[in-house]
């Protein structure tokens, strides 16, 4: 088998053969948490123990040649390497390698980055696909909100500081310690744990309060309308290759 004819497996979602590799690869990233969940259970008897190890060594054994594949097919090995992606396919195997091995047993620790392998569940999902095309599409938005939710959140804390303090010191001691206050209240949690107890505190913080609505529901909305316009980038691209595809096998 040819490295093209090993790309169109491993990468190609479009051809049978990708997606039925696709879809066992997502089956065992799903027993394999199942069975990583179960271990946690107190008195597991000693064939349960055996059967979930016998789980945990060949999901190991399959991602390992999934990852070896992946390096094999890439233009640039190094970069999937250095991506997400690979970074996530290495995480997902590499704790069984180092709880085994009679040199790494200090770091059986590790064993619990096989929880990552959630997140190999990203690439084989259309949908996790289009929140990345979302992403971005409202990348700039996205870190000028946060640049001025930012400037708000210390101003709330430096505004509740100064109404506050006088009165409850153990409380709102500096502006650091009333950042606490200021975050629950901005995302509008409201814990009520701090909570202002002078006049002037509590109108502050019903402006605060009216602003943090507001700030919850800018990024569902810029989320929301890049979604769509994601969807139809995606439709427009299907689209586009049927046709060509359309066009090749009338000429």
């Amino acid at each position: 088998m040819t490295k093209e004819d090993l790309n169109k497996i491993v990468d190609d979602t479009t051809t049978k053969r990708g997606r039925i590799f696709d879809y066992c690869i997502q089956a065992l990233i799903i027993i394999s948490l199942v069975g990583f969940a179960i271990s946690t259970l107190p008195d597991l008897s000693a064939r349960t123990q055996s059967f979930l190890g016998w789980i945990e060594m060949v999901a190991v054994i399959v991602f390992s040649i999934e990852y070896l594949l992946r390096i094999y097919v890439a233009d640039r090995p190094s970069k999937y390497m250095l991506s997400f992606y690979g970074i996530i396919d290495l995480l997902a195997i590499l704790p069984f390698y180092l709880s085994t091995s009679s040199a790494f047993l200090t770091l059986r620790t590790f064993r619990v980055f096989r929880i990552f392998r959630a997140f190999k569940l990203v690439r084989y999902n259309k949908a996790f696909k289009r929140f990345k095309n979302a992403w971005v599409i409202i990348k700039e938005e996205v870190i000028l909100f946060f640049i001025v939710t930012a400037i708000f959140l210390f101003l709330a804390s430096a505004g509740i500081y100064f109404f506050e303090n006088p009165v409850q010191p153990e409380k709102f001691s500096s502006i650091f310690s009333s950042a606490w206050w200021a975050i629950v209240t901005l995302t509008t949690v409201g814990y009520g744990d701090v909570f202002p107890v002078t006049t002037a505190g509590r109108i502050f913080t019903f402006f605060i309060l009216m602003l943090g609505v507001g700030i919850v529901t800018i990024p569902a909305g810029l989320l929301s309308s890049a979604l769509t316009k994601s969807r139809e980038m995606e439709e427009e691209l299907k689209e586009s290759k049927q046709a060509e595809q359309t066009t090749n096998a009338n000429q």
